[in-house]
């Protein structure tokens, strides 16, 4: 493939899920990658996915691109930077500020540096869980400084594009404020969730429906990278866990006294503030329309999901979400297909009269 903005070699350093999942999309536009890691099995695993070939001494990367863990990070670039002169170093860790400053502390080129770091990820880790379109429709923030020129700095935005990331600038202290609300706070907050489920009998976790599964989803993150993360941003991160903390004192206190006159408000308003948060999350594209929702009984046999979207697309009608869920006990599945308003009413009707069974419409 040659519509590519970079044309390598791209160094890349840490062959875990982000950086061989670089290394996959980048072999994909036919870009050359040489591929280091500390940890030869790792390296030898990367490879034998092809991600790319081993570093040799005499490779000249253009871009290099540091996938280690957060609390490495600076000294891994700074090693970068010294070893190769004329190439343009960022890494991908999920904290901006801590790197670019111990980077200063340690006397490194940071002339040659800018933190990035792409919003996407998944809950395995490792070269086996690495996909080439892991980054594809993401955000990629890249955290510019001032010791660094825009046009230095182009490779960067340009191995984003190539992997189908959109890229965003901010700053380091904007990027790290961010995440904190975004992602490393949620983060925190499944874990205490899920955790509350540690001690639950079979009967209460068997009770548990798909909203349960989707606040705990990422509760199944790696401990020891979270370590890492959240120990750097924890300034940001325990502001925003002090305003929860106020929150839920506030919840605790209205339903001590449920009865009591404006509690019935307190909760609602509780629930709507919710409500007008989801609201400000972008759906498809970016874009802020909202869907319509509706659960299709699906038999749990082979070839019933695909006859339910082949006849979906039939109709003509655009699906702009979908998620699954099984019924507990049953054989039986749960699509929960999301459609424009307009569509929804015909969308049910002419379903219903092919067999299938609806069994809610959400608003």
């Amino acid at each position: 493939m040659t519509d590519r903005r970079l044309a390598g070699p791209v160094r890349i350093v840490g062959t875990g899920l982000l950086g061989t999942s670089i290394a996959l999309a980048l072999r994909a536009r036919g870009v050359d990658v040489a591929l280091a890691d500390i940890s030869p099995s790792s390296l030898a695993l990367a490879i034998d996915y092809g991600a790319g070939r081993a570093a040799q001494p005499d490779d000249t990367p253009e871009l290099i691109v540091v996938c280690v863990p957060p609390d490495v990070v600076a000294r891994i670039a700074a090693q970068e930077l010294r070893e190769f002169p004329n190439a343009l170093v960022t890494d991908v860790a999920s904290v901006k500020v801590a790197p670019l400053r111990e980077l200063i502390e340690l006397g490194a080129d940071v002339s040659r540096y800018i933190g990035s770091h792409p919003m996407a990820g998944r809950e395995r880790s490792g070269a086996i869980a690495a996909r080439a379109d892991l980054f594809i429709g993401r955000p990629w923030v890249i955290a510019g400084h001032d010791g660094i020129s825009y046009g230095r700095a182009a490779q960067v935005e340009q191995l984003a594009l190539d992997l189908g990331a959109i890229p965003i600038e901010m700053t380091a202290e904007d990027h790290d404020r961010n995440v904190a609300l975004v992602s490393h706070t949620p983060q925190v907050i499944s874990s205490l969730l899920a955790a509350r489920l540690t001690d639950a009998t079979d009967a209460a976790t068997s009770l548990a429906g798909q909203g349960l599964r989707d606040t705990t989803r990422i509760a199944a993150s790696d401990p020891e990278l979270w370590v890492q993360i959240l120990r750097a941003n924890a300034p940001e991160i325990t502001g925003i866990l002090r305003a929860y903390r106020d929150d839920l004192d506030r919840a605790i206190s209205t339903l001590e006294a449920p009865d009591v006159a404006g509690a019935r408000r307190a909760l609602a308003e509780l629930i709507a503030g919710g409500n007008t948060g989801v609201a400000r999350l972008p759906g498809k594209h970016g874009q802020a329309k909202h869907f319509s929702r509706l659960v299709v009984l699906v038999d749990d046999k082979p070839g019933e999901l695909a006859r339910l979207l082949t006849e979906i697309g039939e109709l003509g009608v655009n699906m702009e979400d979908l998620r699954l869920e099984h019924s507990p006990g049953a054989q039986i599945g749960l699509a929960e297909i999301s459609v424009l308003p307009a569509v929804e009413t015909r969308l049910v009707s002419e379903l219903e009269s092919r067999g299938w069974k609806i069994s809610e419409a959400l608003a």
